[in-house]
């Protein structure tokens, strides 16, 4: 009687708390939110306030006076600040909640697949410390896989490469479980900072975060191009030299050059999997090839890269950047079909 009151009064949810972007899944309703992870904080006498979430927060980054920050509570796809982080699951689950809803029973969250148990830990009482009356894991490239179409409940090998903000996650699945798993470091905020240190290098000029983030995505390259310098974008800054704001023009042949690193981490990634990968499971893979996902997943050209390095069939999936939450959306509207697929604490 009181688990049917509870699913009445309740909204069971699916998180993606990415290091760049929190995508929330609602039973019944799909993506309902999708907002930078981005939080701003007011510092007085040592007592935080959160001044915005989300989006909010995210036009506040690097435009705040002295007392206010605008932070990331996740970095490298784990919880760097839990008050924070506790504070935004909150603000983000009040949002999607409409006035019948009381209270939240089940959320499942994802996590990066080398997260440790402290870290699993930290996400789990953060969302019980955000109202949710039972908390879940899915590791993220088994949520990816799934919400790609991918058959992981089948005796198959199965490729899935997650190229999120903090982390890149490459994994081998089969039959609702991760054979094997490699998490890296390397995602978007490090394309980003590599961006800023080569401008910084090569050009004297000192950009922002955001500004090198739309750089990566319009004119963002895995390859130099085969003629010529590419595509162009103004870029504003300060001139190291003289101090004083600057424009200037980066082409699509030196920011290939600046995400050289990021990307050869990625491709090394992938050869250690495929080097780890049974040959039945690698036999599946040749005919099925590496399917990426995830917000670098957009990064032109490189499935190109990663089909040079491994010979193999690189295929973008369709909806790269919900695949995660779409996954995990998957899972909680059908517990019954994907029993075992969820982690184990």
């Amino acid at each position: 009687m009181f688990a049917k009151l509870l699913r009445m009064f309740s909204a069971d949810m699916a998180i993606d708390l990415g290091t760049a972007n929190t995508l929330v899944y609602v039973r019944g309703r799909g993506i309902v939110l999708n907002e930078p992870s981005v939080v701003a904080i007011e510092e007085y006498k040592g007592r935080k306030q959160v001044l915005a979430v989300g989006n909010e927060a995210k036009n506040m980054l690097g435009r705040t006076p002295g007392n206010i920050k605008a932070i990331r509570p996740l970095k490298d796809g784990v919880i760097a600040d839990f008050e924070i982080a506790s504070e935004m699951i909150k603000y983000f689950i009040s949002k999607v909640h409409n006035r019948h809803t009381f209270f939240t029973s089940l959320i499942i969250i994802c996590v990066p697949s080398g997260s440790t148990e402290v870290e699993k830990r930290a996400i789990q009482e953060s969302a019980s410390e955000a109202g949710a009356y039972k908390v879940k894991l899915i590791e993220e490239p088994m949520a990816a896989a799934i919400g790609a179409g991918m058959p992981v409940t089948e005796p198959t090998g199965n490729m899935i490469v997650d190229i999120g903000g903090g982390t890149t996650e490459v994994a081998v699945l089969s039959l609702k479980g991760i054979v094997y798993a490699r998490s890296v470091r390397v995602g978007g905020d490090k394309m980003d900072s590599a961006i800023v240190n080569y401008i910084r290098r090569n050009m004297n000029l000192l950009v922002g975060e955001r500004s090198a983030e739309r750089i990566k995505k319009e004119i963002g390259s895995a390859c130099p191009p085969e003629q010529g310098d590419g595509r162009s974008v103004e870029i504003k800054g300060r001139d190291l030299i003289n101090g004083v704001p600057k424009e200037i023009v980066i082409t699509e042949r030196q920011v290939a050059e600046s995400l050289l690193e990021p990307v050869s981490d990625i491709v090394e990634a992938v050869k250690v999997a495929l080097e780890n990968t049974a040959p039945e499971l690698a036999a599946d893979i040749v005919d099925k090839g590496i399917v990426l996902s995830g917000g670098g997943a957009l990064l032109n050209n490189l499935d190109l890269v990663l089909r040079k390095a491994t010979g193999l069939p690189v295929i973008i999936a369709e909806e790269p950047l919900a695949c995660v939450v779409d996954g995990t959306g998957k899972v909680l509207e059908d517990m019954e079909h994907f029993q075992g697929v969820l982690y184990r604490v």
